[in-house]
Formats: structure tokens, sequence, C-alpha cells
């Protein structure tokens, strides 16, 4: 199943994909992979998740922005590079935490982002390689993601 026919089928929205806060490439495809930047999460009216896990929010609360940071990743690449059905495999992930210094659960934050590939892409090809830390983050928001994907050629 293409990957646009199972966001409809999952009724998934997606909020509207954030313009760049810098001097980058919101997504980069070199040969047959496609590289986008990091991603906070955007709510479906175009303000922030924020919050720090272990303050603010609870592991329940961080993994629900990460989840939000999945849809605003996929909407980031329906605006910049259009072709979503191209999309093959998640290749690895890198999720950042906004944390405490005693919280220590970042790779199950990071789920949130991990479960969405896998219900959009499937098992197999939803789940890549992949990395959590913990760190503060720009503008308080609550969870950041950088992504590779390998496309269909």
């Amino acid at each position: 199943m293409d990957i646009s026919e199972r966001l409809k089928e999952l009724g998934l929205e997606l909020p509207p994909a954030p313009p760049p806060a810098g001097l980058y490439r919101p997504i980069l495809v070199v040969d047959n992979y496609l590289y986008v930047s990091g991603q906070g999460p955007v709510l479906k009216d175009g303000s922030l998740y924020k919050g720090r896990v272990g303050q603010d929010l609870d592991l329940a609360g961080g993994k629900l922005g990460a989840r939000h940071v999945g849809l605003t990743m996929l909407s980031t690449i329906m605006t910049h590079f259009g072709e979503v059905d191209r999309i093959k495999r998640l290749v690895k992930t890198l999720g950042m935490v906004n944390c405490t210094p005693d919280f220590h659960d970042h790779p199950l934050v990071i789920n949130g982002f991990s479960e969405l590939m896998s219900e959009v892409l499937g098992a197999e090809n939803g789940v890549g390689v992949r990395s959590a830390v913990g760190m503060m983050l720009p503008g308080g928001i609550a969870v950041e993601i950088e992504a590779m994907f390998e496309l269909h050629k």
C-alpha cells in the first residue's frame, strides 16, 4: 500500500510544514536517500508542542511530542519533496528529548516517532537504526528528530 493511501486509511491529519528556522534545507536528496533536517513537534494549528520531560511533561507527554514530530516530518516531506510514495523505508533516526538531567528514558519518548513510522511504513520498513539523547532544545520544544529515508529507484 502506498504511504499516501496509508495516511488516509489511518485518518492522520498533518500539521502545516514549518518554515526553516535558520540557514539550512528542510530536506535534501542525495543519490537514493532523503535526509530530513531536525523537526520539532508542530500541532494542527501551527503552534509548537513545548515542554521539558521530567518537569512540564511526563513520559507519555514526551512520547506524544515525538509522535507530533513524526506528523510534522511527513508534512515537511510532502511540502518540500512531494513524492511521499517514493519512500521505501526509514533508515536512521536521531531523536533529541528536551528533558531534565535526571530523566533517563529517552528511547521510550522517541518510541512515539518510531511507532508512527511503523504504522505508516509497515513494521519492516518503518523501523530503522536509531539514537535517542537528552538535551536542551531551541524554543522550548519537547522533542526534535532528524531522519534519513531510502527512496524507491
